[in-house]
């Protein structure tokens, strides 16, 4: 009886939608973005990405790349090349948010169908749940050094956890301040987030740019590490070029698509093109200066800033530094979590189970499952692990991400049908609500890969051939060109004629827009007829 009461109580009330049909359980933050909400520009995004990649993560991922034997060198040419490949998708793909105002698990039915888009949204909200917990871990990091420089006795709080908990009771301490402190900013209104980007971005590259000064001023000019030759030679260290580069590519895979829907001008994503490569590159490029520099100043290679500010404990000064610099890491990670990952799971968890799930209850349900039931805390324990973690999501992210391009772009010719895409039964049903097509792509990308990935996460319990490790190591490329090339020959010679529309159907929200009323009149009746004439094919 209390199990019934509870799960009434848990049911939130059917709110109406403006496009879905009434027989469809949905909520407001599935439709189509309002004009009042459309409150993004071109400058916000470049905000946004200045918040989104300088972090302790971005640092951290070159400094792993660099640990595994490349030269500097290669280190900042992968991570420029990897930046490239997230750019790109992510300016293209984020067309369909910024021309029709959907969120990414709506815009996916178009080329997945109905229930299969399922796949895909549940894939990019297991991704967001994962990283998640990875810069939370990272901003319990943060915490430590700010406690210490207040109360230097923190430093040694006994530790009363077994080693197999992978963290000491001060880490755990810190890593629950930090979700005490990350918690209000759960719940501010994504359409309103700009405003933290911009006190973020003000604050924390001035920031991070006077640290790697700063430690190249005291270690008297470059190292020896920087200009160290490579560990590794020949076909190695190619192939270990190209699976760094694969793993800091997967770190970003649709990262931005359920912010880009808030966007005023259709054309303002292609900010991003610069940008990505710009920030990430520069973010890259700090932590391998720094590394380098902190072997002549310390004796020993530090990877992450969170590990140079650990040294700043000696006089007051310096605890006042830390305590500075450890704060502003600490926004950057809030602001990134939030942001990145948050956000994008909470909008998936709602597409998915519309009926108990809104975006506020979602953010609270990714804190506690990525915060804490994944335990992230182990995962960036290991530089080895963490690259082997962010390489293996991309054979999943890579086919979503080449076949939502080619269908908008190739196939559909940016035309959608937007009140079709929140009808269960609509032109978009394909067969059995999947497109059969977009299902093929995907065996035929993932299937290969996942002896590459069975070695990479356990390489002392399964032994797989050569040439299949080198597959698994380019996967993003592999699986984005081949997605992108089978899934356009699977159109071609067998198109599903319902969906290739001749103009583009806008949500009905389009209709209040009195600059263009009669050009969108227009389009919707066109709209309207194709489906009522589709009917009869």
């Amino acid at each position: 009886m209390r199990a019934t009461q509870l799960r009434r109580k848990l049911v939130l009330p059917k709110q109406p939608s403006s496009i879905a049909p009434e027989h469809v359980w949905s909520n407001a933050d599935q439709d189509p973005v309002p004009p009042e909400k459309w409150t993004w520009t071109g400058w916000t995004f470049t905000q946004y990405w200045l918040s989104d990649l300088v972090t302790v993560s971005t640092w951290s991922a070159a400094s792993s790349a660099f640990s595994s034997g490349l030269t500097a060198t290669d280190t900042v040419l992968l991570t420029l090349v990897a930046a490239l490949c997230n750019a790109i998708p992510t300016v293209l793909n984020g067309a369909v948010g910024a021309d029709l105002h959907i969120p990414f698990p709506i815009a996916i039915r178009a080329s997945y169908g109905t229930y299969f888009g399922y796949f895909c949204v549940a894939s990019r909200a297991i991704l967001a749940l994962f990283w998640f917990g990875i810069q939370s871990a990272y901003g319990g990091q943060c915490v430590t050094p700010i406690i210490s420089a207040i109360w230097p006795s923190y430093r040694d709080l006994p530790n009363h956890l077994p080693t197999s908990a992978a963290i000491t009771t001060q880490g755990m301490v810190s890593y629950l301040v930090y979700h005490i402190l990350q918690a209000p900013f759960l719940f501010i209104p994504t359409h309103r987030l700009q405003y933290m980007f911009i006190f973020k971005s003000a604050l924390v590259p001035p920031m991070a740019l006077a640290m790697v000064i700063w430690i190249s001023v005291k270690a008297g000019g470059g190292s020896d590490l920087f200009h160290a030759p490579p560990t590794v030679h020949g076909s190695e260290r190619a192939w270990l070029w190209l699976m760094n580069m694969t793993s800091i590519t997967g770190m970003y895979l649709e990262d931005n698509l359920h912010l880009i829907q808030y966007l005023k001008k259709p054309g303002s994503p292609v900010w991003q093109l610069p940008m990505i490569p710009l920030f990430k590159v520069i973010t890259g490029l700090f932590g391998i200066i720094a590394a380098s520099a902190s072997q002549k100043v310390y004796g020993t290679v530090l990877w992450s800033p969170l590990q140079i500010i650990d040294q700043w404990q000696g006089s007051p000064g310096s605890r006042a530094a830390a305590f500075f610099c450890a704060s502003l890491w600490l926004l950057a990670q809030i602001c990134n979590n939030i942001s990145a990952n948050s956000v994008s799971f909470a909008n998936d968890l709602t597409t998915m189970f519309p009926k108990w799930i809104n975006i506020r209850r979602g953010m609270v349900v990714c804190m506690l499952l990525g915060g804490w039931a994944l335990c992230p805390w182990i995962i960036i324990k290991s530089g080895k692990t963490f690259l082997s973690f962010m390489g293996a999501y991309s054979i999943f992210m890579a086919p979503i991400a080449g076949i939502l391009f080619c269908d908008y772009w190739l196939i559909k010719r940016r035309k959608y049908d937007v009140p079709a895409l929140y009808d269960p039964h609509g032109i978009y049903y394909y067969r059995f609500g999947t497109n059969w097509r977009a299902l093929a792509c995907t065996l035929v990308v993932i299937v290969p890969l996942l002896p590459g990935l069975a070695h990479a996460v356990t390489p002392d319990n399964v032994y797989i051939d050569t040439g299949l490790q080198h597959l698994y190591s380019i996967n993003y490329l592999y699986g984005f060109s081949l997605s992108v090339t089978f899934y356009f020959a699977l159109n071609y010679f067998w198109p599903h004629r319902r969906t290739l529309i001749p103009a583009v159907v806008p949500g009905v929200f389009a209709a209040r827009l009195s600059a263009v009323d009669l050009d969108i009149e227009t389009t919707i009746m066109e709209g309207k007829m194709v489906r009522n004439l589709e009917k009869f094919d």
